[in-house]
This record gives C-alpha cells, sequence and structure tokens, in this order.
C-alpha cells in the first residue's frame, strides 16, 4: 500500500494555496488556504481602459483599429441603448455573428452593463439559433447580415429588439420609438456626453457568483444544454492567465481565430488580451494556412491561441514536405546533424508565426502523436492544455518548458481534481473537478445539473490519470469507453491517433460494431 505523500504545492506571493498528494493510486489537490477573490472581472477590464486610453483595442483584419478610448465610447453609447430598451441586470441578450470588432463591443457593453451575453456560433442552423434564443429568454438578439437572412424572426416570438452589428442600428424591435432613439443615438450621445473621458467609464460591480453569460455547449438540437458561468469563473481564467503569461505586455497584439461563441475564444483570445492592455485583431475569415500566415505578419504575435489542427495544417503543409525529401531525409538520420537541421526548421518556423512567437497555446483536442514528436525535437514553444466551457474554459495547463509528452499540464489555481477509478486498482479514471472556474450549473435543466454535480464536486466525463508529478493525462471519454472481449479497457482515441498518422488521413472515429472495432476515415482530399 502506498503512502500519502506531498508530490507537488503551488505558492503564490509566498503563501501556500494548494498541495498535490498521492494518496493510494490517486492524486488528490488539498486547499491550504483559501484563495480570496478581491478582483472582479468588470474591475480588470475598467483598469485597463483606464491605463491603456489611447492604446490600440481591437482591430479587424486589414481596417484601422479602434482604441480602448474609442471602444469605451462605442460601449457607453450601447449602454444608453440597454437602458433605453428597460434592461435592467441579468436580463439575457444573445449575440450572433461572425467574430469581429464589433462583435467584442456588443459583448462587453451588454456584460459591464450587468446583462447576461448569449453568444451563438454564426454557423449554427436557423432552427438552432430559434431554439437557443428562446430557451435562454433574450430579450435582445445582436446579429450580422448573413444570419439575419437566414433567422425567421416569427420563430421567435418573445424578442423585443434585433440589432445588426455591422453599424448597431435597429432592424427590428416591438417598440418603434427603440428604432427612432438608434437612429439619433449619436446625437443622445453627444448631449449626454459633450466631452467622454476616463472619468465617464461606469462598469456594473459584479459579485462572484452572479450570473455572466450562458454559453450553449451544442447547437445541433433542441437539446443544447445552456452552460451558466458566474463572473468568478471568468475572472479566474483571466487572472490565472495574467498571472501565468507573464510576456504579453500592453501595445502587443493578439489574432482571435477562435470562435468568440466558444469559452476558448472568449475567455483566452478576447477578455485576457484585453485585461492586460494588448489589441484583439480579428481575422473575421476562415483561418487557412494563407490567411493566417499574411496575419501572422502583419501583428508579429507573441502568443497564439489554437486548436491543434490549425498548427497540424501548417506543419504537414509546410515542414514534412521538405523534411521527408530523400537528401535530409538521410541527414535527419545523422547525430548532431539532424538538430542543426531541426534548429533551422524552428527558426523558419517562428519566422512564418510573424517572428516574436514566445508560445502556442493549444486545446479543443489532443495533438496527433507525429506532430508532437517533431515538435519536441525541435524544442518549438507549444503547450497543450486542457479545459470545458463548464469551466470557463480552463481545468490544466503548463508552459511549454515544463510540458510532458501527451500531457495537458497541471490543475490550474483555485482548482481541486481527483480521479475517481471506475474499476478497483485502476489507475485510470474519471475526472472530478471543483474550484472557482466550474459553472453554476445548466440553464432551465436541473436533471443534468443534478447529474453533473455530487457533493460539490463536478464530474467531466474524461477519462484521466495524473502521474507522480501532477501531470494530467487524458485517455478519453467515459461514453466513448469500449470494453474488450477479454475485459480489457479500449480507449478509441489512442487508435484514431494512430490512424491520423496514416498518408492521406485527415480525420478518423473507431467505434464498435458488434464486437469489432470499425474506424470510419474521412480521406485527406487535399492531400490527395
Amino acid at each position: 500500500m502506498l503512502q500519502n505523500r506531498t508530490i507537488a504545492n503551488y505558492n503564490y506571493q509566498g503563501q501556500e494555496f494548494f498541495r498535490l498528494q498521492l494518496q493510494g493510486n490517486a492524486v488528490i489537490c488539498k486547499i491550504t488556504k483559501p484563495y480570496i477573490m478581491t478582483e472582479s472581472l468588470n474591475l480588470l477590464l475598467k483598469e485597463s481602459f483606464t491605463k491603456n486610453w489611447d492604446h490600440k483595442a481591437l482591430c479587424d483584419l486589414g481596417k484601422t483599429p479602434l482604441t480602448f478610448g474609442e471602444a469605451a465610447q462605442q460601449i457607453a453609447k450601447l449602454h444608453l441603448f440597454l437602458q433605453e430598451a428597460g434592461i435592467k441586470p441579468q436580463d439575457k441578450i444573445a449575440l450572433c455573428g461572425k467574430n469581429s470588432a464589433n462583435w467584442a463591443m456588443a459583448f462587453l457593453a451588454t456584460i459591464t452593463y450587468g446583462a447576461v451575453p448569449v453568444p451563438i456560433l454564426n454557423d449554427f442552423k436557423a432552427e438552432s439559433i430559434h431554439n437557443i434564443v428562446n430557451h435562454s429568454d433574450s430579450r435582445i438578439l445582436w446579429l450580422d447580415d448573413a444570419v439575419l437572412n437566414a433567422v425567421t424572426l416569427d420563430e421567435m416570438p418573445a424578442l423585443e429588439v434585433v440589432m445588426q452589428l455591422g453599424d448597431f442600428t435597429a432592424v427590428y424591435s416591438k417598440d418603434e420609438a427603440i428604432k427612432e432613439f438608434c437612429a439619433n443615438l449619436d446625437k443622445t450621445f453627444a448631449e449626454k456626453y459633450p466631452t467622454f473621458g476616463i472619468e465617464n467609464l461606469n462598469f456594473h460591480q459584479e459579485q462572484p457568483d452572479e450570473v455572466a453569460l450562458i454559453n450553449y455547449t451544442s447547437g445541433s438540437t433542441g437539446f443544447s444544454k445552456g452552460v451558466i458561468l458566474p463572473y468568478r469563473a471568468l475572472w479566474s481564467n483571466v487572472r490565472f492567465a495574467i498571472d501565468n503569461i507573464t510576456y504579453l505586455k500592453a501595445d502587443d497584439g493578439m489574432i482571435n481565430m477562435l470562435p468568440l461563441a466558444h469559452m476558448y475564444g472568449l475567455a483566452i483570445e478576447m477578455l485576457f488580451p484585453l485585461c492586460k492592455g494588448c489589441y484583439v485583431c480579428f481575422l473575421g475569415k476562415t483561418p487557412s494556412p494563407k490567411i493566417l500566415m499574411g496575419a501572422f505578419a502583419q501583428v508579429q504575435p507573441k502568443l497564439i491561441i489554437a486548436v491543434p489542427l490549425i498548427l497540424e495544417k501548417i506543419i504537414r503543409s509546410k515542414v514534412l514536405p521538405t523534411l521527408k525529401k530523400p537528401l535530409l531525409n538521410c541527414l535527419m538520420h545523422i547525430p548532431g546533424v539532424s538538430n542543426l537541421i531541426l534548429a533551422k526548421v524552428r527558426k523558419q518556423l517562428i519566422a512564418a508565426f510573424g517572428g516574436q512567437l514566445e508560445m502556442i497555446v493549444l486545446g479543443g483536442a489532443a495533438l496527433n502523436g507525429e506532430i508532437e514528436d517533431l515538435l519536441r525535437r525541435m524544442k518549438f514553444p507549444y503547450t497543450v492544455g486542457y479545459g470545458m466551457t463548464e469551466c470557463a474554459p480552463l481545468i490544466a495547463y503548463a508552459p511549454w518548458y515544463e510540458i510532458r509528452k501527451a500531457s495537458c499540464g497541471k490543475i490550474v489555481d483555485r482548482m481541486e481534481a481527483r480521479i475517481v477509478p471506475l474499476h478497483e486498482g485502476d489507475n485510470v479514471g474519471e475526472l472530478w473537478i471543483k474550484g472557482t472556474n466550474t459553472m453554476l450549473g445548466y440553464y432551465k435543466n436541473q436533471e443534468a445539473t443534478d447529474s453533473t454535480f455530487k457533493d460539490g464536486w463536478m464530474n467531466t466525463g474524461d477519462l484521466c490519470v495524473f502521474d507522480k508529478e501532477g501531470f494530467l493525462y487524458i485517455k478519453g471519454r467515459n461514453k466513448n469507453l469500449i470494453l474488450g472481449p477479454s475485459g480489457q479497457n479500449i480507449y478509441p482515441e489512442e487508435i484514431e491517433d494512430k490512424i491520423n498518422n496514416l498518408p492521406y488521413v485527415a480525420e478518423s472515429l473507431v467505434v464498435d460494431r458488434d464486437g469489432q472495432l470499425v474506424a470510419l476515415v474521412v480521406p485527406d482530399f487535399e492531400k490527395a
């Protein structure tokens, strides 16, 4: 029987807040001192707007950027509109459109007013958008032209106002006076604020457990779940990024390529850099390698937030074809020479990412094993984190110089984790978590909330294992686990990783059909 022992602890400003302990086969995170939340998300935003008033804040790729002061002025205008529309704190406001500076301002105006934004992916089918707007009890819908042409307003009878994201005009209102007010918003604003300055910033002062936003985990059916995220969860994610990504400074640029309707893109690609005083450049287009290379050259980011597929595409299209040429392939097997080649490739790759790259943080899926081996050999600054919508989104992270192969880091600040084995004696089990990042529950779905929480712990549904140093490894989803004929646990994700390394395979899905493993494969037509 293994004895209980401490394997890692977390100290901040000289005080220990938690320690990881090995208890039998399980790694348990113990809180040793409560971490008191003395800041708020809106306070972080207000401080950043104040400090960086004349600096760049939001930018659509290829267009003139807005300063923090200009963005604050637009947010204040939208506050006047929300007030005139009779919106009260905790009222719901839906946003559906492609990523843009105006989407960001609509979101910031909503959350700093005290209302609850409901982000919706703009490529959802009209039926899914209708379902989410209705289920969330949204009173206002912000959308762009593409979505406006797709949805049917009669299918969302509770909506009071529909606003166009392109120019913030009201395209529909139950009260014609609201449309007229929006048409004269600039004049009304000028009368109220003859000279708008820092002293006019008025951001809602939230409570930690107050609802900040509702994020729907899926929009494919009418049964998608609305994750209720409190302000403490958003603040904790932003605070962790500020504390751990210290090389990012005010005036640095960030490229936003992930959907803002997902927590990964919203919290880490938008809220965090804005709280640091950085400016966010929105692609507004599908992030193809060609578009990305142009954006990287223009913005020269130090930090890139992405999903593994984006990095894998760039490696497969720009790096692997060169390394697999006969001469280089031969030289790669010569000790010493291979290191020189990889060092040159690393330098060229960082130059392709704009030349100032400090780190790429990947999340949302596992990194392909072959690609990861190559990146580790060339000491490329990448890392893989782990999270979920229900944690806004961070659960585990480690910087690139600490990360272990196939790991997704260590449990982040202000969070606890434990592994609950499915069978006695197993090292692998379901990951249960609790802490500041966790959601309040699912909106109007108490059954799903009750099935996810137990004694304050939340079940992620992921099958994981900790190593002795506290690094987390994800084996797969519990619902995906396949029990073999001799009782062995089969993790289809591990098989899929092998298949995805085969030539001309883009993606794969391994399933159990009548006791046999079957792989469903999407060919890489572009490569073929």
